[in-house]
């Protein structure tokens, strides 16, 4: 079984940006969005990097979630740091989101002041 994701510490989310370390940015962010929307209704995928399940509601526990979001590392990166709102991502195709409970908008950004 895969190690769950953590949130990286200020120093760690400093050295990673800095770095510009995709992978440890992507899981990071993921991790966040874990705590911020816990439950298991929606599946997010940054693939080749991480997934996660979040938001309340119905628990999906085997073959296709009924409730997928999927995206590239540079544009969940960008949503999550607030660069691009989670609509415009949508809008233009960045962002696959489908089903029920799919709209994230509601956690983003990510980041914390």
């Amino acid at each position: 079984m895969p190690a769950r994701l953590k949130v990286l510490t200020p120093e760690q989310l400093a050295v990673a940006d800095t770095s510009s370390d995709t992978k440890a940015l992507v899981k990071h962010y993921l991790a966040v969005l874990e705590q911020r929307a816990p439950g298991r209704s929606v599946e997010v995928r940054v693939p080749p990097f991480a997934a996660v399940q979040v938001v309340p509601g119905v628990r999906h526990t085997r073959g296709t979630p009924p409730a997928v979001v999927e995206t590239d590392a540079e544009t969940w990166l960008a949503v999550a740091t607030g660069r691009t709102t989670w609509h415009e991502a949508v809008d233009s195709g960045k962002v696959v989101a489908s089903g029920e409970r799919t709209d994230l908008s509601t956690y983003l950004p990510l980041t914390t002041d």
